[in-house]
């Protein structure tokens, strides 16, 4: 059964996942209440609810859950599988399924003044704040204390770093059209909520030409504000 420290640390890392709790038992079931299983959008789990045919349902509506974001509540007997019941243990169970609230994700790429100001508001809004930055020594503790995580990488290689979601917000403070330009195609191709990118006017046109050029089509381009 997941920890509440593991628990704790899937909102962190803001993996989207939902949780299944055995609230209410009657008679012989396969698990008492409290039992916890933790359902992951691919559908692993951790912990068991109970295993069989049940489990195997509550896997199903824990990802329902996941997808629309609504948490309910079950109730399964275990009487007569033929009458569609998940057993023949003789009892029955009630299970609540909610998906996990992660703090909405801020990942900044550029770490110069500007995203430095952007990661102490975005840490004042409630953002978890991850900076990332293709230079030694820009996304570190010493120039942006306000941030969560800190992350080395090209701007092309940050979806392989970091788990972005549909709660996931994408500012770019680059230092020019050729690191966005090369970064772009891999951010579009994610769920995030939002992705801004800093510059004037006729830079963005000038990005977006070129991102026209490679074949992306338009509307991932027209996502990005």
């Amino acid at each position: 059964m997941p920890s509440y420290d593991r628990l704790a640390e899937i909102i962190q890392s803001g993996e989207p996942a939902s949780l299944a709790t055995v609230i209410k038992t009657l008679g012989s079931v396969p698990r008492r209440e409290g039992a916890k299983m933790v359902v992951f959008a691919d559908g692993t789990i951790e912990g068991s609810v109970g295993g069989g045919e049940m489990e195997s349902q509550v896997i199903e509506e824990a990802l329902a859950a996941l997808s629309n974001g609504q948490p309910r509540l079950l109730h399964y007997s275990f009487r007569d599988p033929e009458e569609g019941d998940v057993g023949v243990c003789g009892g029955e169970m009630d299970v609540f399924i909610e998906p996990i609230q992660s703090a909405p994700r801020m990942f900044i790429f550029g770490s110069g003044h500007v995203g430095r100001a952007i990661a102490y508001l975005a840490k004042w809004l409630g953002f978890y704040v991850t900076v990332a930055d293709d230079r030694e020594g820009y996304a570190v503790p010493e120039l942006i204390p306000e941030a969560d995580e800190y992350i080395q990488c090209s701007l092309s290689e940050l979806p392989g770093q970091v788990t972005i979601t549909r709660d996931s917000y994408i500012v770019l403070t680059t230092r020019g059209v050729e690191i966005d330009k090369e970064g772009l195609p891999a951010l579009l191709d994610t769920e995030a909520a939002y992705i801004g990118v800093i510059g004037s006017k006729r830079r963005w046109e000038v990005t977006a030409g070129y991102l026209t050029e490679a074949g992306v089509p338009q509307e991932k381009i027209q996502r990005v504000t």
